[in-house]
């Protein structure tokens, strides 16, 4: 059941993944199959109930409209019957919908790759470039940290803490500003020959004008640093705020021109959908996701891994 969905080998560590993967979705996952459960009958009120699931999973109004316009396509076109087989056409909408944000992030193009981080106070940054270093040195690669975010002293001392976990260096500066610190970072990067340079920037409401125009300034100066650079723009998102992060995706998109996502915190308590209201709305690629607090808690997008463990699917 389900083949359609190309899921990763199954080593016992990526089963695990999964495992905790479909633990974090629950929520959604068990509401969903409560409702689509084999011998029931489709009429109107299960694709109104499917579709207040969907909604209150943080989904958004244009992406539930778009998928269940699919899964009505497909109840027409295959002849289906019973609720339970619109779990698997869900799956297949819902597949059709992420894929194109399955993006992995290639760092081989430049040398060093220069990857600035930004998002909203709490959404989890420097907790992620922490793991982030983890993934990169896991594959072999060189890494040094930008402690960029200036306004808090406790976030250059959690860097600087991730650094002794991972025996990396971390340029930091007790004061001065943001993009001191990164273009130093970039400069001892080139110098050295390291691979990836992960750069923090402090937490900003994207109402605070001055603010997003700082974080303009940053990215002109890494450019300045290293023409060409930041080669790639993430923005970590707390998969806890919901239809805010779509909100949080364009204002940041628009100051700085995104180009990956990584969602955390899909810890259980989060409902998953709004990775599809990004992708109706304002797809931008989805780099990484991230389950718990643990070195290797995050790890790439896999649409297939994304779409059994939302919707609680055999594997």
């Amino acid at each position: 059941m389900f083949s359609f969905l190309k899921k990763t080998p199954a080593t016992a560590e990526s089963t695990n993944w999964l495992t905790r993967l479909t633990g974090s979705l629950a929520r959604t996952g068990g509401q969903l199959t409560a409702l689509l459960v084999p011998g029931g009958r489709i009429d109107e009120d299960l694709y109104e109930e499917l579709e207040t699931i969907l909604i209150t999973a943080d989904v958004g109004m244009d992406a539930t409209r778009a998928l269940l316009a699919d899964v009505r396509r497909q109840v027409k076109e295959q002849h289906l019957t019973e609720a339970g087989q619109l779990k698997e056409a869900l799956a297949h909408a819902l597949l059709k919908l992420l894929q194109p944000l399955a993006k992995p992030q290639d760092v081989a193009p430049h040398k060093p790759f220069v990857i600035m981080l930004c998002g909203v106070n709490g959404a989890g940054k420097t907790t992620s470039i922490g793991k982030l270093a983890k993934h990169f040195q896991n594959q072999g690669k060189s890494v040094l940290l930008a402690a960029g975010d200036t306004f808090r002293a406790a976030a250059r001392e959690q860097l600087m803490e991730w650094g002794k976990r991972n025996d990396v260096t971390v340029i930091a500066q007790q004061s001065g500003d943001a993009a001191a610190v990164i273009y130093d970072a970039v400069q001892a990067a080139q110098a050295r020959g390291i691979d990836v340079v992960l750069a923090d920037t402090a937490g900003r409401l994207t109402t605070q004008a001055h603010l997003m125009e700082e974080i303009k300034k940053v990215k002109r100066v890494i450019d300045k640093a290293l023409p060409g650079a930041p080669h790639e723009v993430l923005l970590v998102l707390d998969a806890n705020t919901g239809q805010n992060a779509l909100s949080q995706v364009k204002a940041f998109d628009e100051a700085l021109q995104v180009t990956g996502l990584v969602l955390t915190k899909l810890d259980g308590t989060a409902k998953g959908g709004v990775i599809a209201a990004i992708a109706k709305a304002h797809p931008i690629p989805v780099r990484f996701i991230g389950v718990g607090e643990g070195l290797d808690d995050l790890r790439p997008f896999v649409a297939e891994d994304f779409v059994s463990a939302l919707l609680g699917l055999e594997a």
